[in-house]
């Protein structure tokens, strides 16, 4: 059985399209059901592919996030719960060799720190005051799981990315710069946040396959070399 013809993988892009369009027409809970059920999707496809533990525990992080942030009174507890899931994708790249590469091509890290700086000013007056001081914290961690995951693998850094910009449309929602009940909001957050998930865990996937097919062939990736990291097989 090929990767995309998983079942678990099926599953996820069929909740996905039915938890946007129960978001679309505000569909309670049944839009809250739906977006708890995307991350444990993937982390059954990752264990399928006997990915990297450490992507499981990361999703398993960003499905308490989904479920917390659905409790108004635990939102601060979502946000840490997703923190610990960017410290495990950062973790990932780093141990992959994302720190190298970073620092001989730092300019996209320099962009997206820009950005995330940016819209925390711009979201600061209006953020609730229990929430504010872990916003920049969580703003870095973003910064990091983007920056670490463009420098190792472009579809993998591509999920960085949408993860950075959908975190900056609740933070500016929640902020009041944007209208956080408004549906084009909603479906703007869950659709970049879907894909966002999707390529990171899809990266990272694709990335150890062909590490293993390397090592298969009489290559050793567990070992430094001028042209390629450290690769430990598990995390």
């Amino acid at each position: 059985m090929t990767a995309v013809k998983s079942p678990w993988i099926i599953g996820f892009a069929v909740v996905a399209v039915v938890h946007l369009v129960l978001n679309a027409v505000d569909a309670s809970p049944w839009d809250s059901i739906t977006k708890c059920l995307l991350a444990p999707l993937l982390a059954a496809w990752v264990v399928q592919l006997n990915g990297p533990w450490l992507l499981v525990a990361a999703l398993v992080f960003c499905f308490g996030g989904d479920l917390f942030l659905e409790i108004e009174a635990l939102f601060v507890v979502g946000m840490a719960s997703f923190a610990a899931a960017h410290v495990c994708f950062i973790t990932i790249f780093v141990q992959r060799g994302a720190l190298p590469r970073l620092r001989a091509n730092p300019w996209a890290a320099i962009v997206y720190l820009a950005a995330a700086v940016a819209m925390v000013v711009w979201a600061w007056d209006g953020l609730a005051g229990d929430v504010r001081p872990f916003v920049p914290v969580y703003a870095l961690l973003l910064v990091g799981t983007a920056s670490t995951s463009l420098a190792l693998d472009g579809r993998a850094g591509l999920g960085g990315l949408l993860f950075l910009v959908s975190d900056g449309f609740i933070a500016l929602g929640e902020a009041g710069r944007f209208d956080k009940d408004a549906t084009w909001h909603g479906l703007v957050i869950m659709g970049l946040y879907i894909l966002a998930i999707f390529f990171l865990s899809a990266g990272i996937l694709n990335r150890e396959i062909r590490t293993k097919r390397l090592a298969a062939d009489g290559f050793d990736p567990t070992v430094r070399t001028d042209c390629w990291p450290r690769l430990p097989e598990r995390a």
